[in-house]
């Protein structure tokens, strides 16, 4: 895993065995395990990483009324029950332009306005709830709605 982990040699006389991994990527889930031997003594501790993680297809940015899948996929191994998607803090209706696959969200004909944080909450059967964000670029047009644009002679028009 190296040049991503590392371990704080000062932390160490301080008994802080910790691990830093970064960063994480999805193979990175699993058991880890820490042994210390101090004079006869053997000290041992397991810590399990739990990973999620949010994909975008097709990758970002992603161009303005180009339909995007949105993917929260988690190591955790129990069941999923619900996943909830938010958008800017605010739930994010499943209907219309939305639409909401096992883990996915699909949006059919994204707009400018759809950039922003996503962020995706998973809900498994033993009531364990992980969430993770993104997030979204999308290039597009950003202007008035109508195309004609009126300046007055002499001036700037942007």
């Amino acid at each position: 895993m190296r040049p991503r982990v590392s371990v704080q040699d000062s932390a160490l006389r301080n008994g802080n065995f910790s691990l830093q991994i970064n960063p994480v990527r999805s193979e990175d889930a699993g058991l880890y395990e820490a042994l210390v031997a101090y004079d006869t003594e053997v000290q041992s501790c397991q810590v399990e990483l739990g990973v999620i993680t949010v994909t975008i297809s097709p990758s970002s940015p992603v161009v303005e009324n180009e339909p995007l899948l949105l993917s929260c996929n988690s190591s955790h191994r129990a069941s999923l029950v619900e996943t909830r998607w938010f958008h800017n803090g605010r739930p994010v209706p499943t209907s219309g332009t939305f639409c909401s696959l096992h883990g996915a969200l699909s949006i059919l004909r994204p707009a400018t306005s759809d950039a922003g944080s996503w962020r995706c909450q998973l809900r498994y059967s033993d009531n364990e709830i992980i969430s993770a964000t993104y997030n979204l670029r999308i290039l597009g047009f950003d202007g008035p709605t109508n195309s004609v644009v009126y300046a007055a002679a002499g001036s700037a028009a942007d």
